[in-house]
């Protein structure tokens, strides 16, 4: 079993930053590839990045790409998102997963079979 405890959500002003970490435990730390995906109100669970073993990081939707950095620190067993230039549609909970196969696809809930208790991030105007 893994156990993932997502931290360092917030709020946030339109156009700041925030960090959100996910410490994993349970497993060797650099057998999981870890993304995050974040949920908005009345909105379908939405991929937003993952980071693979090899430490190459993967994007999610274009509303993202060149604000969220995903990077992991296997000495800490940690995953970071670092959000800039926060929106108010990134308003959502955050939640952290991770999974130990091989034959997935990451942009998918299905390939992840463990899920943090999520973490709200919210962005004023």
């Amino acid at each position: 079993q893994v156990q993932l405890v997502e931290s360092g959500g917030g709020l946030a002003q339109a156009g700041g930053s925030l960090r959100l970490s996910c410490a994993a435990s349970g497993r060797a730390f650099d057998t999981l590839v870890v993304g995050w995906f974040r949920q908005g109100g009345g909105k379908e669970r939405e991929f937003v990045a993952a980071i693979k073993r090899s430490g190459t990081g993967i994007s999610g939707a274009d509303s993202t790409k060149g604000r969220f950095t995903i990077s992991r620190d296997n000495a800490k067993n940690t995953v970071n998102l670092e959000m800039s230039d926060l929106k108010p549609e990134d308003t959502a909970v955050f939640y952290c997963a991770a999974t130990q196969k091989y034959l997935f696809t990451y942009i998918r809930e299905s390939g992840y079979e463990y899920w943090g208790q999520g973490t709200q991030v919210t962005v004023s105007s």
